[in-house]
Order: structure tokens, then sequence, then C-alpha cells
């Protein structure tokens, strides 16, 4: 209601009251831009870990026993390896390769943040300090740190999600993986391609410098004990042309409980 015995007159009582209604509307509008603005990174950042999170949590489960096969391809030579693996969570892993006869016997070893190397040829047992992390693992495309995964791509990163793309018709999140201050970490960047079930389909791996490093692609989704996983694992060198290193999973169980005393310097020498 306007207010007729007012001296103001009533068009101008009704414009008054439309910039009132408008200068509320302008500030709901601005406060829901700002909490946008200030949320809208927040939210998607944690959207992104969340599915990394889960991707690392299937693949690698409370506990996991496989059998690997190893293929190193170079331009004029070809060499397989197989192997049995044995992990806890992100802190205890054990290798052991099975095969070729040169390599048999071979243990390594991940306990916490220590990495540890039992070569029987020469009864050594070597401790293969974090500047090693980079290197070649068996001559590998692979490095000790994606074999043993010293850092970890939930904990040591901070994620951010760039979009959609499709992997191999599959649909899948597109994650920016950065490294936090100080973390043990081998890249420099890290750009993961996790599908709608959470599996991992593709990743890139960069330097410091933001250059490409490795690419590796991940296919054949099988069943493995209690759980669909990407059962093969290519690693392409970028610019190496003839160079790629291909992990097929020959089986793996899931949550079979492993004691710690298992991961252990005295177990190298005689696991099996």
């Amino acid at each position: 209601m306007y207010n007729t015995k007012s001296k103001e007159p009533v068009l101008k009582q009704i414009w008054r009251r439309i910039k009132l209604f408008l200068n509320f509307r302008s500030a709901l509008l601005l406060s829901s831009i700002s909490v946008t603005i200030l949320t809208g990174p927040w939210v998607e950042a944690q959207e992104a870990k969340e599915i990394i999170s889960k991707a690392d949590a299937k693949s690698r489960g409370r506990y996991l026993e496989q059998e690997l096969r190893m293929t190193i391809t170079r331009p004029d030579w070809e060499r397989t390896l197989t192997m049995k693996s044995w992990s806890k969570g992100t802190e205890y892993s054990i290798i052991l390769i099975t095969a070729p006869a040169k390599e048999k016997g071979q243990v390594f070893l991940k306990r916490v943040k220590e990495m540890w190397n039992w070569v029987p040829s020469i009864e050594r047992l070597i401790k293969i300090p974090p500047s090693m992390m980079t290197q070649s693992w068996m001559g590998s495309d692979f490095t000790n740190d994606d074999l043993v995964k010293e850092s970890s791509i939930v904990n040591d990163y901070d994620h951010s999600l760039l979009g959609n793309e499709t992997i191999d018709v599959s649909a899948c999140w597109k994650i920016q993986l950065l490294p936090k201050p100080d973390a043990p970490v081998v890249w420099g960047k890290v750009i993961s391609w996790v599908d709608k079930n959470f599996n991992q389909r593709k990743l890139e791996y960069y330097d410091e410098e933001g250059t490409l490093v490795n690419t590796m692609y991940l296919s054949e989704i099988k069943v493995m004990n209690d759980r669909e996983i990407p059962t093969r694992m290519e690693m392409v060198p970028a610019g190496e042309k003839g160079k790629k290193t291909i992990v097929e999973i020959l089986s793996a169980i899931y949550e079979k409980p492993i004691p710690d005393s298992y991961f252990s310097i005295q177990n190298m020498k005689v696991v099996r």
C-alpha cells in the first residue's frame, strides 16, 4: 500500500520501492556469484580427489596378490619377465622375479618410505635411495616409483577436474594432478583419465618443465577376483619410436590378509 497522505508523490513512492527491490535482487545475485566463485574450485578439487581415491582403492585394494608378465620391447630386441607381487595398502609391497633364469629370485621390497633390492646371484642386499626412484625398473619403461608406488596419487598431489573425454568408447573424467610442495614425487604433472566405473584408462606423465615423458594406456578390462579392472598396462615413452613396455595381470587375489611381518628384509631371501 502506498501512503496517499504523504507529501511524496505516489509515483515517486512506487519508483523508490522498485529501486529497493532491484537493489535487493542484485545483492542476492552478487552473493550467489561470490559463493560460486569461492566454492566452485574447491568443490571440483574435492570431486577430482574423490574420483582418483576411488580408482586407486579399486585397483590396489587393502591387500593384493598378483602374478604378472612384463614384456619390454625395443627396436631390435624384446624380452619377457614374470613376477609375483604382494602389497598391503600404500605402505608395503614386495615383488619377486620368477623368470627368466638370469633375474629369477630377485626381490624388491618397499616398507613405508624405504626400498630394498635382494640380488641372490651375488647375495647382496641393496638399499635404493629416493634419488633412484626415477630410474628404469629392470630396464623397462616403468620407473622404480611406478612399480612400488612410493608416492601416493591421492595424498601427494593436488587434483583438479579438467573435463570429460572418451577413451576407447568409455566416457572418462580428465583429471590433472600437480605435486604438493615437498611431496616425494617423481613427476612434475600427471594427467589421468578415469572411467565412470573408476578404472584408470590413460595416464600422461610430465617432468618438472612440463614436457611429456611417458604415456600409459590401460585396457582389457576383466573380472579379477571380486572386481573388474584393466589387466593390460602399456607404457610408451614419448618420442622414442619402437619402445614400449607392457604389463599383463595374469591373476589377482584381493583382500586376503597379509601380515606386516611378510614385508621384511628377512623374508626377501626366502619368499616364493
